[in-house]
Order: C-alpha cells, then structure tokens, then sequence
C-alpha cells in the first residue's frame, strides 16, 4: 500500500499518480506509461480537452496539472444530460419492472407495490442529491466509488465498491439468459445459447464504440423504452375503465378482491410488505449511473445535477404508474405471475399477463419484444457502469491497475474485455441448472443496491461535516443538495430499516413456520460477503482507524475549482432570473 490512505499524500499518490510537492516530481511508473499514450490513463488528454493547471490551496496540489487529475483520464468528455439520463434509465429499467415485479405482486400485494416503490424513491431522492452534489464538484472516474473511500474509509469503500461492482457483473449474464428466455415466447425449438451468442456479440460491439456512438445507441433503446411504458399507460387505463375487448370496467376491482395485501392477517400483509423492499430497490438500481459517466460529460457542473434530477422523476414516474395499473388488472394471485422459470422469465411478467387476460391479439408479441429491447439494453448498460467502476477502483488501488488502461478513444479497453468475460457465464442458458446458477450469483450481490445508497449518503454527511470542520464555504460547491444533510440522514435512516426488514424475511420467508437457512442466504449472502470484504481489507492495510479525520479529509484533489466571487455573482443573477420567472418555470428549475 502506498502510505496511510487517511493522509492527502495517499490521495495524491493513489489517484493522480503522481506524489507530493515534498518529493518533487511525478511518480517515475507513472511517467514511464505517459509514453504510451495508447495504453495509460495518464496519457495526453484529446486536442479538444484543455490543458490548464488546477489552482488549488493544497501544498500538493500545484504540481497537478489537468491532465494528470482523476477526473481527467484519457475518457472523452461527450455526454450530454440527453445520453447521461438516457443511461441511467438504459441500466435501471428493464428486468425489475418488467419481470420482477410479477413476483412482488404475488409476494405483497398491489397496495405493497406502490407503498414500496414510493418509499423506497424518497430515499433515493435523497442519494440522488447528494451524489449530483459531490459529482458536480467532484467530475471523478467512477464518482461515488471514489467518494466513499475518500468521505468515509477506504476499508468501507472497498467493501462496498466489491459489491457494487459484483452486481454489474452479475448483471451482464442475467440479463443475457433473460433475453434467451423471452425468445422463447415466439420458438423454444432452438437453443438458448444460439440466442445468448448473438445477444453478446451485439453488446460487445456497441461497447466497443467511442462513447458518444454508445451513449446515441442506448439512447435510441431507452426512448423505446420511454415509448412502451407511455403507450401501456395509455393502455392500462383504457383496459382499467372497461375499454378492452372483453369490455367491463375493472377499476380497484382486485384492490378489494383478493385484496391490496397479500395474507389473512396483520402479521403475514406486514411480512408481504417488508419482502418487496428488495425488489424495489433492485428496481431503481443503476440511476446512480448519472455520476459514474460524471468524467465522459461534457460540463459536469450543470449537466450532472440536471440530469441527477430528471432521471429520478423520470423513473420513479414510469414505475409508480406502471405498477399501480398493474395492481389493476392483474390479481396477485394469478398463478402465472410466479410460473417462471426463474425471477428472469418475461414469461410471468405482469405486463404481458395484464394484456393477455383482456384478450388483446398480437399485443403480447409487441411486449414480449419491448421486454426483450429493454432487457439488451441493461445488458449493454451494464458493461458500461461495470467498466467505468472499474477504472475507479483501480485508480485507488481496489482492484489491478491494469483494469485502469483507456486507449486513445477514450474506451477503457481492459475493464470492458474482463467484464466481457465475465459475461461468457450466461452460456448456462441451456443448462437445466440455470435457474439455480443465476439464483446464487443474484445472492452475492442483492443488497448491493441498498449498501450503495446508504454509503453515498453517508459520503455526503462526512463531507460536509469536513468542509465545517475545515472552514469551507458551501459556495465554494457548483450544486447543493436540495435535500440537505438532514435529507441524506433520512435516506440513510430508512434504508437501514429496509436491511432490517430484509434480514426478518430473509430468515423467516414468507408462507414458512421457522427459519429457513437456504432462503436466509438467497437473499443476504451479500452481507456476510461485505463483512468479509470491510475487515479482511483492515486486516491488510492495518489501519485501526474507523473512519477518516474530518481535519484530515482532501476537498481538493480531483476537484473543479470555483471562483468565489464569480459564483456568488452567479447565483445573484440565478435568483435575479427566477424572481421575474413564473412559479411554475421556477419549481422546474430547482426541482428538475
């Protein structure tokens, strides 16, 4: 290990690979890869990036130059709010939504739908505010897997970045085998491994592509995307107030019979309830996605919390509606929302079945393609966010620095060809065993969303305790949370209460009289696997510290510097603008 990771020099050295002004010039490894510019992160910036130095107040920092900073490796600086927002809903929309939630329903109810899914979005419009916060001042590679090793501790940030990034990994072949599974709606004759190999082959090449040429293709599967749920919205109320073939209006019909929650009596429907939190957190898993591209945007300190903000709206508005005119049309005891063949089956998808049972012709097929694009561009959004997350854990030396190469496109070539390969997993398409792979490898990750969270917005809190702590002005921030830090402790607070309900229903499984060891480990083995990973990391670096100093905290390196006076210049003006501005383009302004 390079040095204490609780001192400005680690930073210094870790991520901007050079070391302290006491040592006098650049890391000679470093400064060796800057020769190839092919294959080192470190390599000359585009022509089109500009060179300037960062002025900091660090005794460090001068010796700094642009190009060398975290936040300025060989990415190129392309995306726009458009394709950042567009890859946030590419990498969260899909599976859960379309598939997952069958299973909630049939789990909770239609009441526990909705209640989940809302609560479990105000928490996560408080990470999305503390993230756009920390990414507008901080445009690093990998963004919160940077913040939390630097805000909290690097033994907590280790352990949750080897989560995180086991999600996305995870991700890739589930995906890919749920696309082999929806095929089969239209032929089961051929292989599913024949389906797998095309699927791959297409995600590989579109990865492969500069990140402009990626961010227009996952735009154009997202706006499908956007389209079908508009289109079953549409649809659902029609379906809902009788409009369908079958004709009859069906409104909460099935809100009172079977009923909104799923049990006979208070205990059991509260058990329902506490059991889909998971899924709805797995559900909106990947809008974090907006601050892991916060280095390939092109002016992270408007287009990160603008697009932070739309993403979350976006989302939460598809999903909070899609899932109340689900709980509609669809009884939660329809047994076919639990007859597939995995939690990856479109076969049970609720969407579908919602279609089906009014007798529309032809609108399955366009579902089941819908479910099948959306279900490809997780997969390919996957090997962007995993790719990306790796570059930032090898900067801090979570992982081989070798994972941290970009080439001259501004493609990190080795963390996407090991995430590739990580991929060649979902040939156990054909296996009959598949159901069982897939179930032990979502284990390893499952709560990796929720442990997420709960570290940005700690993250938050420790940073602002720090800038207090070391006489930093809150202007000196391009964005602030709109939910402050008592927003962050409240999204902290409810997602620790998830895990707790998550723990009870993992151990004590729905329709069971004991403890059940099996399910317990299905759905919290992550847990255990990030104990292991938090004090098998303190045990290495020896550390005994729990947390980082506020005093010692860096608020500087990797930083977007502003100008005080310019800024509170601005936000005159900003409020000049919007005090002549209607009420309602002025709530559009701070709100979305």
């Amino acid at each position: 290990m390079l040095g204490s990771p609780l001192k400005r020099e680690y930073w210094n050295e870790m991520i901007t690979g050079s070391k302290s002004s006491e040592a006098g010039n650049i890391d000679a490894n470093f400064a060796l890869e800057e020769k190839d510019s092919t294959l080192s992160p470190l390599a000359s910036l585009d022509s089109k990036v500009p060179h300037e130095k960062i002025q900091t107040t660090t005794d460090f920092a001068s010796v700094i130059s642009h190009e060398d900073d975290i936040n300025n490796v060989n990415l190129n600086k392309n995306l726009s709010i458009r394709h950042l927002l567009t890859l946030a809903v590419g990498g969260s929309i899909g599976v859960g939504l379309f598939v997952n939630s069958g299973a909630a329903l049939a789990s909770g109810g239609p009441a526990s739908l909705v209640i989940d899914w809302i609560i479990i979005s105000t928490c996560l419009f408080t990470v999305i505010n503390a993230l756009g916060e920390m990414a507008a001042a901080f445009p690093v590679v990998g963004g919160f897997n940077v913040y939390i090793t630097r805000f909290i501790d690097p033994s907590v940030g280790f352990a949750v970045n080897i989560n995180y990034l086991a999600q996305w990994l995870v991700l890739l072949p589930l995906e890919l085998v749920a696309a082999s599974m929806t095929i089969k709606y239209w032929n089961e004759t051929i292989n599913s491994d024949a389906w797998v190999a095309i699927f791959y082959c297409v995600i590989a090449l579109a990865n492969m592509l500069e990140v402009k040429s990626f961010g227009e293709t996952e735009f154009v599967l997202s706006m499908i995307k956007i389209l079908a749920i508009i289109g079953f919205t549409i649809l659902g109320i029609v379906l809902a107030c009788g409009g369908g073939p079958h004709g009859g209006f069906i409104g909460g019909k099935y809100w009172n019979h079977p009923g909104s929650f799923v049990g006979h009596n208070s205990g059991t429907k509260f058990k329902g309830l506490c059991s889909v939190f998971v899924t709805a957190a797995f559900s909106y898993s990947g809008i974090e996605m907006t601050a892991v591209s916060a280095a390939e945007s092109k002016d992270p300190r408007t287009t990160i919390p603008k697009a932070a903000k739309r993403t979350f709206w976006l989302i939460t508005a598809s999903y909070v509606t899609i899932l109340t005119l689900i709980g509609c049309l669809v009884p939660y005891d329809d047994p076919r929302l639990l007859s597939g063949t995995s939690s990856v089956d479109a076969a049970s998808s609720p969407l579908v079945i919602a279609i089906e049972n009014d007798g529309i012709k032809g609108l399955p097929s366009l579902m089941n393609a819908i479910i099948l694009i959306s279900i490809i561009s997780v997969a390919n959004s996957a090997v962007y966010a995993c790719s990306r997350c790796m570059v930032a854990m090898a900067h801090i030396g979570n992982v081989p620095r070798i994972l941290n190469r970009v080439d001259t496109k501004g493609r990190p070539m080795n963390a996407i060809i090991f995430t590739l390969f990580f991929g060649l997993l979902s040939f156990v398409a054909a296996s009959d065993r598949q159901a069982d792979v897939f179930t032990w490898l979502s284990a390893l990750s499952g709560l990796s969303t929720i442990f997420c969270w709960m570290a940005i917005n700690l993250s938050h809190i420790r940073f602002r305790q720090s800038m207090a702590k070391q006489n930093r002005s809150l202007d000196e921030l391009p964005f602030l949370s709109q939910t402050g830090v008592w927003g962050s402790w409240y999204g902290t607070i409810v997602l620790f209460l998830v895990l707790v309900a998550s723990f009870w229903t993992s151990l004590f499984p729905l329709g069971g009289t004991s403890a059940d060891a099996e399910s317990f480990f299905e759905g919290y083995l992550s847990f255990p696997i990030l104990l292991a990973c938090y004090f098998g990391h303190k045990l290495y670096v020896r550390k005994r510290e729990f947390m980082v100093g506020l005093a010692d905290m860096d608020l500087d390196t990797g930083r977007r510097q502003v100008d005080l006076d310019v800024r509170r210049e601005e936000l005159r003006r900003e409020r000049e603008e919007l005090a002549k501005q209607s009420f309602f383009k002025s709530f559009l302004h701070v709100w979305c």
